[in-house]
């Protein structure tokens, strides 16, 4: 492989006018797609195989024209301090309100409070539901205005009104620390490269992939449905590794170039080393995100292929462009250990010509001096690691360990109004309503009787009623709504707990325990659907489909790292690694956004469950990105001891070039998943969140403390592989040692070319 991206790194060099044509046209191509793309409506929302799915499909064929996915509003009414919902004044201000609201040319019903019981006990509270022809996400500003003036109007009159329900659900508002993010990524950049040419190439090129990742999902998301969460999460991805993997290769670059390398050469080596190790991590971070459509939730599934693509576009921009950009940038790209004017007037001189750098060995020696009487902070790093592995092991993991303790603790579910801040009108409302109604009137039960088989399905429908009323928490059962053919019903239950407490997931399995008894007695079948429902299957959905996506992404990655490392303890101390970064980052998620540990610090208003696919999220993406930093920097530590160093010797060479790299990269990711943080979509904030403070875990603690404190431990064993095992293996040489030889080729055979041309001429 080295060979091949060798050559591929030479010729995006020399051919750096038509590499930039290629992306540039596929850039254009993609843009062009997006912008003539109809646009993308609400984006549907399945759980294959679960209960309440099953439910709501049934729904569907047996309640035809009810609009089952149209957006829903709940206006709620609260009388003043002494008054009544019931009293003539405040009653004829809530009959105009609903005369009003059905006005509305989406509006598809609204209900009365006094003439649907929809008034609490005490006559303080009252709602009126409004439901919609189309999804929330699709109503016309003219609805959502109209629904904002009618609760108005009735608030004039001296009444409380707020107004809950997905109709005045905003799109997710992206924050500016999107952009900071990407600004802190450029100054540690322009520190890292040591000047502002360098540094903006692999900004430039991060930009180029993720635009034609994003344009691309734009272009498809009416066709394949994809969300606004899809192309968010696929640019926070794509940016955060297009990034370090340009890094990587122009790091690379200038190392070869401090080596005395011609510049094409130097960016054949770069990529032919850095890019093999860019491949591979690539492909971990594609195996972890496709691997999620293990879990069988179409909009997952979406998400991590769409991401995983974004990646991949992000790969073969880093192993083509960045080398072509090298070329126009010349000589404004220094070799290492030499800075521009903009940060000092560092070693040697960056306008030497490069026949001269190449011919200096005396420059090159003084660096290499200069270097070995002066090491690095990964240096001395290492070395102290080295001489402390125990000491430095237990730290690390035991503060890893610390800090993953509340992940014991992770209670899943999806959002609702009870999440929303205060601030809102839709929080406002929910709290009116579990005041006046309970706190389990938010999230009602919805079941559904299948009575096509039975004989006689009313008498069925009172069976199911009154099983229902003898579970404990159970705070009403309406009467069973029957279909116009009457073989189908639906009993609105509710608690008398909140929607995402376990005493209401208690509730929603004991229903479901009945229903095999009720079959038997009646030939009717029970099912249980609606939000809280969702929320729990999915949540177990999730549960169950985390053991065998955690096999097959570390099972595979496990597989692709034997192949890189040629070892069997590197890989398996990779994925124990990767554990410990993951859960501790659990436990960080759960700290500030279920136990509201400084969550204001961060905009977090209100605390509550985790959403269902946020750790399964977490867990392949985070995957993807710790074997990244794995394979950058033990690649380098393993290109060093298969060239003759000794195990400590190598490690110590590996934080040498690859230490200061690696943290560069580290800090640029952090900075693009912070600034994430700011959405407004509480997800991408969790997510955000969750991928930053990952990161920080598994670089600067795993990658950084417990990787070469066992690998000092293990000595020659790192790098044990059975025989047999290496016979059967593909040599994909990431190491490079191929190189040498294949550079001695093309240099006789540039030196015949020379020749000819002398005799030709």
């Amino acid at each position: 492989m080295a060979t091949f991206l060798y050559k591929l790194g030479r010729l995006s060099f020399r051919r750096r006018h038509f590499v930039a044509l290629i992306w540039i046209a596929l850039l254009t191509l993609a843009g062009v797609g997006a912008a003539s793309a109809p646009a993308a409506g609400e984006t549907s929302f399945s759980i294959p195989g679960t209960e309440a799915q099953k439910t709501f499909d049934l729904l569907e064929q047996r309640f035809p024209g009810s609009a089952a996915d149209g957006g829903t509003a709940r206006v709620v009414f609260k009388a003043p301090d002494g008054e009544k919902m019931t009293d003539a004044e405040n009653k004829a201000t809530v009959e105009k309100t609903v005369e009003e609201l059905g006005s509305g040319a989406e509006v598809a019903s609204v209900t009365d409070p006094f003439t649907t019981n929809a008034v609490n006990e005490d006559g303080t509270v009252a709602y009126a539901s409004v439901k919609y022809k189309v999804p929330g996400m699709e109503l016309e500003d003219s609805s959502r205005d109209a629904l904002k003036e009618a609760a108005a109007e009735a608030r004039d009159t001296g009444l409380t009104v707020e107004v809950g329900g997905d109709a005045l659900q905003a799109a997710a508002e992206a924050g500016i620390g999107e952009v900071i993010g990407i600004a802190v990524a450029a100054i540690v950049l322009v520190i890292t490269l040591g000047s502002i040419v360098a540094a903006g190439l692999p900004l430039l090129t991060a930009i180029i992939g993720v635009g034609i990742g994003i344009a691309t999902i734009t272009a498809l998301a009416s066709t394949l449905d994809l969300g606004s969460t899809t192309s968010t999460l696929a640019s926070m991805i794509g940016l955060a590794v297009g990034i370090d993997y340009a890094l990587f290769i122009v790091s690379r670059y200038r190392s070869e170039l401090a080596d005395g390398r011609e510049r094409e050469e130097a960016a054949g080596r770069a990529v032919g080393t850095a890019g093999s190790a860019v491949v591979f991590a690539g492909l971990t971070v594609i195996i972890a995100l496709a691997g999620l459509s293990v879990v069988n939730i179409p909009m997952l599934t979406k998400m991590g292929v769409a991401a995983a693509g974004t990646v991949a576009v992000a790969v073969v921009v880093a192993l083509t462009m960045v080398p072509a950009l090298l070329g126009y940038a010349g000589r404004k790209v220094s070799p290492a250990g030499e800075k521009s004017k903009l940060l000092g007037k560092g070693k040697g001189n960056s306008a030497q010509p490069d026949s001269a750098q190449v011919n200096s060995g005396q420059n090159k020696a003084t660096q290499q001096t200069g270097a070995a009487d002066k090491p690095n902070m990964g240096t001395r790093w290492a070395r102290f690691v080295l001489r402390r592995p125990v000491a430095v092991l237990v730290v690390g993991v035991l503060g890893l360990g610390a800090i993953a303790l509340p992940a014991s603790q992770l209670q899943l579910g999806l959002p609702d109004d009870g999440s929303q801040p205060t601030s809102t009108t839709q929080r406002r409302a929910y709290d009116l309503l579990s005041e006046g109604f309970g706190p389990g009137f938010n999230g009602p039960l919805m079941v559904v009787l299948d009575a096509k088989d039975s004989g006689d399905p009313k008498a069925a429908a009172t069976t199911v009623s009154d099983e229902i009323k003898g579970i404990k928490g159970v705070q009403g059962v309406t009467p069973a709504t029957f279909n116009q053919a009457g073989d189908t019903a639906m009993i609105t239950v509710t608690t008398d707990s909140k929607p995402a407490s376990t005493e209401t997931e208690d509730i929603v399995h004991a229903i479901r325990g009945k229903a095999a008894g009720i079959k038997a007695d009646t030939d009717a079948q029970v099912l249980v659907t609606g939000t809280t429902a969702v929320n729990i299957d999915v949540s177990q959905k999730m549960n169950d489909a985390l053991i065998p996506y955690l096999g097959l992404v570390v099972g595979l990655a496990f597989l692709l790292l034997i192949l890189v490392f040629r070892s069997i303890l590197v890989p398996l101390k990779a994925a124990l690694g990767f554990l410990l970064s993951v859960l501790a980052a659990l436990g960080a998620v759960v700290a500030v956004f279920q136990w509201g540990w400084l969550a204001s610090l961060i905009g977090v208003d209100e605390t509550g469950p985790i959403m269902s696919m946020m750790p399964i999220f977490l867990v392949g993406v985070v995957f993807g990105l710790a074997m990244d930093y794995e394979v950058f920097l033990v690649t380098r530590m393993r290109e060093a001891y298969v060239h003759g160093e000794r195990p400590g010797e190598a490690v110590v060479t590996g934080f040498k070039y690859g230490a200061r790299v690696v943290s560069a990269a580290a800090v640029i990711m952090i900075a693009v998943f912070a600034g994430f943080i700011t959405s407004s979509e509480s997800m991408v904030k969790m997510m955000g969140f969750g991928l930053a403070i990952a990161v920080l875990f598994d670089a600067f603690v795993v990658r950084m403390v417990i990787v070469p404190a066992v690998l000092a431990l293990l000595g020659e064993k790192a790098w044990w592989l059975p025989k047999w095992v290496d016979r059967v293996l593909p040599n994909v040489d990431i190491e490079g040692e191929g190189l040498r030889t294949e550079a001695d080729r093309l240099k006789k055979d540039d030196e015949d070319n020379e020749d000819k041309e002398l005799v030709h001429a």
